[in-house]
C-alpha cells in the first residue's frame, strides 16, 4: 500500500503517510454535498472529521505502542484506521503476537467510540437543539452531529473481524493458535473479502455511502493481505542458501581506497564485505568509497567501512533476513556465514529480485 501514498510530516521520529484513498474520498464528499444542496467547504468539512477521526484513533494506538515498548518507525493512515511499521525486528515480532494484536486492537475501537461519546455530550451542552438521533447521522449539512457518528462508526467498524480492521487482527491471531499463522491469515482475509461484500451490498440497500465506501475498502485491503499471504507461504519454504550471492568479492582492511575502487570496476556489486585475514570486520559500499576519496582522499578500507552490520545463517528464512534488513536502519548488506566463514552475501536488490522470482513462480503454479 505504500506506493499508493505520500508523506504528511515527521512527528516524533515518526514517518506519517495518507493512503490516496483519501483524495478519492474527498471528492466523493464534495460531490455529495453538492448533490445534498450543501456547499463543497461543507463536503471539505466532512471530509477533514473523518481524517480527524482517524487521526485520533492512530494517536492514541501510538501512545499505546509507546506503552508497551513497541518502537514506531511510521504510520500509514488509512479511511478505515492505519497501518503501523516498527523500527527493529524485535518491535515487529512482540507486535506480531497474538496477545500484543489483541492489546493493541481494543485501543483503537474504545478511543474513537469514547472520542464520540464525549464530542456527544459537549454537542448536547452547547447546543441541545441539535438532535443527535435524526438522520442522516452524517451529511454534509449536519456536521456537529456527524463529528459524533463518524467517530463512533469508525469504532464499531472496526470490531469486526475483518482484515486488515482491529477485530481481524484479533481474529487472525486467536485463529493462528491452534491452525497456524498461514491459515489464520488466510482465513482472516477471506472472511474480511465476505464482511465487505455484505457492508456493499447493505450500502446499497439503505442506501449509504459510507458503507458501501467502506466495504470496498475492505475488499482492497483483504484481497491485498491475501496476495501477500500466498507469496509468503512460498518465501516461508525458502533459506538463505537458495538465495544467497555466492559469487562475491571481498576488500580487506588493510586495502586502500584507490585499490578498492579498482577492484570495484569489475563487480556489480554495491557493497562488500571487508575483512581482516579470515575474520569479517565490516562492510563498505561503493558510494562511501567515492566519497571518501573526494573529501580526504586515499586512506584505507578499515578508515571507512561500518561496522554495525547483522549477520544471518545459511539455514535462516528469508522472511527472516528480509525482516533484518526493512529493520535496521540503512542496512545495506547481510553476510551469511557458516560457522566464521563468510558463505554468501545477502543486499535488499537481491531480497528484492529473488522476491519478484518468487512471485513469478507462484503466479506460474496457480496457471498449471
Amino acid at each position: 500500500m505504500r506506493g499508493w501514498s505520500f508523506p504528511i510530516g515527521r512527528f516524533l521520529g515518526v514517518d506519517v503517510r495518507i493512503h490516496t484513498f483519501f483524495l478519492l474520498l474527498l471528492g466523493l464528499s464534495i460531490s455529495y454535498a453538492s448533490v445534498s444542496g450543501a456547499t463543497g467547504g461543507r463536503g471539505f468539512g466532512l471530509w477533514l472529521l473523518l481524517l480527524l477521526a482517524v487521526a485520533v484513533r492512530e494517536v492514541a494506538r501510538a501512545i499505546g505502542a509507546v506503552w508497551y515498548g513497541l518502537e514506531l518507525r511510521s504510520i500509514l493512515l488509512l479511511p478505515t484506521g492505519g497501518l503501523m511499521s516498527y523500527a527493529t525486528t524485535e518491535a515487529s515480532e512482540r507486535a506480531a503476537t497474538p496477545e500484543m494484536q489483541k492489546r493493541m486492537a481494543v485501543i483503537g475501537p474504545i478511543v474513537n467510540i469514547g472520542f464520540g461519546l464525549v464530542l456527544a455530550a459537549m454537542v448536547l451542552t452547547v447546543a441541545p437543539e441539535v438532535s443527535l438521533f435524526e438522520r442522516p447521522w452524517m451529511a454534509p449539512s449536519h456536521l456537529l452531529r456527524a463529528a459524533v457518528w463518524v467517530n463512533i462508526l469508525l469504532g464499531v467498524v472496526n470490531l469486526l473481524p475483518a482484515s486488515p480492521l482491529d477485530g481481524g487482527r484479533v481474529f487472525r491471531g486467536e485463529f493462528a493458535k491452534t491452525k497456524g499463522g498461514i491459515k489464520g491469515s488466510r482465513a482472516a482475509a477471506g472472511l474480511g473479502q465476505f464482511i465487505a461484500i455484505a457492508l456493499i451490498v447493505a450500502g446499497l440497500l439503505v442506501p449509504n455511502m459510507w458503507l458501501v465506501m467502506i466495504g470496498a475498502f475492505l475488499m482492497i485491503g483483504a484481497h491485498m493481505e491475501d496476495q501477500g499471504l500466498l507469496l509468503q507461504t512460498d518465501v516461508d519454504a525458502v533459506r538463505m542458501r537458495d538465495v544467497m550471492l555466492t559469487q562475491f568479492s571481498m576488500l580487506s582492511a588493510s586495502d586502500t581506497l584507490e585499490d578498492a575502487l579498482q577492484r570495484s570496476v569489475h563487480t556489480l556489486q554495491d557493497v562488500f564485505p571487508v575483512v581482516r585475514g579470515a575474520n569479517l570486520v565490516g562492510a563498505v559500499s561503493r558510494q562511501s568509497i567515492v566519497e571518501a576519496l573526494q573529501s580526504d582522499g586515499n586512506g584505507y578500507v578499515q578508515g571507512v567501512m561500518t561496522r554495525s552490520f547483522q549477520t544471518a545463517q545459511p539455514d535462516d528464512s528469508l522472511v527472516k533476513t528480509l525482516r533484518r534488513i526493512m529493520a535496521g536502519q540503512g542496512a545495506q548488506m547481510v553476510p551469511v556465514l557458516e560457522g566464521d566463514r563468510i558463505v554468501g552475501i545477502i543486499t535488499p536488490q537481491n531480497l528484492a529480485l529473488s522476491m519478484g522470482l518468487l512471485n513469478q513462480r507462484r503466479k506460474l503454479r496457480q496457471q498449471e
